[in-house]
């Protein structure tokens, strides 16, 4: 009987009638696979206690991390000014954003106020048209005044030459 079982050993079959393979090269925490239909019992606490061998480190991993460590007084100072210049030109642009929105909600103010304004005195403007009336002033300036029409010889006519505005050189008087 001994001797079926070391052969059976050998061969890789186990006393149920399932296949043990051995694992090489691969990534698993376990050594074994068994072939089967029937699942094993792990040991989870006894492969979480292994010592695991320690990685490799690539070169310029350690590299980085001997940069690292190593950091003299020029190093840091520099690293100090750059940071109190990155946060005076922060504190500038957001200075300068706060002052853009101020003035815009000044001038949005403003013409509001502009606005209100216009349309303020287009009424008042509109209110003063409709309260005047011409035939009024003209009875008032014939009668009470004593304004007449001009006759053909008070009026001068001045040539157009296209140009805005006409300049006097002389007397017109008659």
């Amino acid at each position: 009987m001994a001797q079926n079982a070391q052969r059976a050993q050998k061969s890789g079959y186990t006393r149920g009638g399932r296949k043990e393979y051995e694992r090489t090269g691969g990534r698993s925490a376990y050594g074994r696979m068994t072939d089967g239909n029937t699942a094993r019992q792990l040991d989870v606490v006894s492969e979480l206690q292994k010592p695991r061998a320690p990685k490799e480190l690539n070169h310029t991993v350690k590299k980085n991390r001997d940069r690292a460590i190593y950091m003299n007084f020029g190093y840091v100072l520099f690293l100090t000014v750059s940071l109190l210049v990155a946060g005076y030109i922060l504190i500038g642009y957001i200075r300068l954003q706060s002052e853009i929105t101020t003035s815009v909600k000044r001038i949005s103010t403003m013409e509001s106020t502009l606005n209100s304004l216009k349309t303020a005195n287009d009424e008042e403007y509109s209110r003063i048209e409709s309260s005047v009336d011409l035939d009024e002033i003209r009875r008032i300036a014939i009668t009470e005044l004593g304004m007449v029409y001009p006759n053909e010889e008070q009026i001068v006519s001045v040539p157009d030459e296209g140009n805005d505005y006409v300049r006097q050189v002389a007397d017109i008087g008659g």
